[in-house]
């Protein structure tokens, strides 16, 4: 069928028109970039009363994401002025498509039982096989359980298509690689995984990705190997954060500097020598690493091959990564007690202000922030908490201000959950002065403060990895 497939491609001729499903931070960006190498591009995004909005946005060619994202805003203007991007809620266009991706969430609503909720996911392949013609390409690059794209997906396309993966149309697994606040940067500069269920679905992923990458070289492998590769780098990421995170709490337990300690060993250098370290946090958030070990993890569970051979009665060292750093709000908690108790106060009726709501510094990317764990653990001890960020506007539930005088004024602590650059520019005797407390308490949670000047004009401290400074004298 491979070669049938093949012929199809030819006889279609260059890739032209490109389908986006999904307008978040991985489908704009792309959808963007893509006009700018290929004829013309749909940006598909269903007309919803949550995300509806951003079609006549982008139509208009303003970008809908907030923060810090260099090149972006220019560049849909760029295309859209070009008439090269549209955005619509019309899919029946994607019959008009040389190819599709698809870039959609895929979250956990319960990890423990590791079934991914695909709802959002099956609506966009299903749209994309009910119009998909003949020769088309459809690529999915949302993050997957391994063995989605050949099993799962296909399934789907074949059904809403009355076509053949690998005979009629072409089926691959490029997932994304991407940061929030660099974007454009990221799908230019990094390798592109590109994984087909067939060589000749490879080959024409590889000719859609290719003219999109800067420096960026394209690596072929097969669909199935793509999603581990995609869910197995997080995974990784997520594993490194919490040996970073787990020295952190051994640091402040023996009482030294955590960040003394990753200086030495990152001076240890040398042929054959990797002795990175992370930084440590608050927590971990976002859509990608707090739920790809999961992906991975069902991804064996699932597989017709062979069992795991691995030690009886042991977690997996990924799932308890996890663990650790879905602790670390848990962790600031109990700083904030400390702290608190320090200064003659109790947790319950205290006057917190947190700092940050978004997961990523300089961007509007709130999802699974760590900063809504500890804001409901802080509710449940009976904490008065109000929320500054300077780019989240709204969150379901949440009381979000952007006025950081008023969210520190008459506060008891005040709590850093986000690197923020604005946070790092926070005057110590001003925010003593607003919150009108003689000991009032700050708990850095991504090393953005100086201890040294806020103790000195009287906070009481507490950082993450700082044992040196937890128990300074007041």
């Amino acid at each position: 069928m491979g070669r049938v497939l093949a012929d199809l491609f030819k006889k279609r001729g260059p890739i032209r028109t490109i389908g986006v499903i999904g307008m978040g931070y991985v489908g704009i960006p792309a959808g963007a970039l893509f006009a700018k190498s290929f004829e013309k591009v749909y940006g598909f995004q269903r007309d919803s009363s949550s995300s509806g909005y951003k079609i006549n946005l982008l139509n208009a060619g303003k970008n809908p994401l907030k923060g810090e994202e260099p090149g972006l805003d220019e560049l849909l203007n760029e295309v859209v002025q070009k008439k090269k991007f549209e955005c619509t809620s019309d899919f029946s266009k994607i019959s008009h498509c040389d190819a599709v991706t698809i870039a959609i969430q895929t979250p956990f609503l319960n990890p423990t039982d590791l079934i991914p909720d695909f709802s959002a996911l099956e609506e966009g392949v299903r749209q994309a096989g009910r119009y998909l013609s003949e020769g088309s390409l459809i690529v999915l690059e949302s993050t997957i359980t391994p063995g989605t794209t050949a099993n799962w997906a296909r399934k789907i396309l074949e059904e809403e298509s009355g076509l053949v993966a690998g005979r009629d149309f072409g089926l691959a697994h490029a997932p994304e690689r991407v940061m929030v606040g660099r974007l454009l940067r990221n799908i230019q500069e990094h390798d592109r995984i590109v994984g087909g269920i067939d060589d000749a679905s490879t080959n024409r992923a590889m000719e859609l990705y290719g003219p999109v990458l800067t420096s960026g070289k394209l690596i072929p492998m097969t669909a199935t190997a793509a999603e581990v590769t995609k869910t197995a780098e997080n995974t990784f990421r997520d594993l490194q954060i919490a040996a970073a995170n787990q020295l952190a709490l051994y640091c402040e337990a023996i009482g030294i500097n955590f960040y003394d300690v990753r200086k030495g060993i990152d001076s240890l250098k040398g042929e054959g020598i990797t002795r990175a370290i992370l930084w440590p946090g608050a927590g971990v958030g976002g859509h990608c690493l707090t739920k790809d070990t999961y992906h991975l993890e069902r991804g064996v569970k699932i597989s017709d091959e062979q069992s795991v051979d691995f030690p009886d009665g042991i977690e997996s060292l990924y799932v308890t990564a996890r663990h650790i750093n879905d602790f670390m709000p848990m962790h600031m908690v109990h700083l904030l007690k400390k702290g608190l108790n320090r200064s003659g106060k109790k947790i319950k009726g205290a006057r917190v202000a947190l700092l940050g709501w978004s997961f990523l510094a300089n961007t509007d990317d709130a999802r699974n922030t760590p900063s809504e764990s500890f804001y409901q653990l802080c509710i449940e001890e009976g904490a008065d908490i109000r929320v500054h960020d300077p780019w989240v506007t709204n969150w379901p539930g949440i009381d979000l201000s952007q006025d950081l005088e008023s969210v520190l004024s008459g506060v008891d602590a005040v709590v850093i959950f986000t690197g923020h650059r604005m946070y790092y520019q926070l005057d110590s005797h001003k925010v003593l002065e607003l919150s009108g407390s003689s000991r009032c308490v700050i708990i850095d949670g991504r090393n953005v403060i100086d201890p040294d000047v806020f103790i000195q004009n009287g906070f009481i401290y507490l950082g993450i990895g700082r044992g040196d400074k937890n128990s300074h004298p007041i």
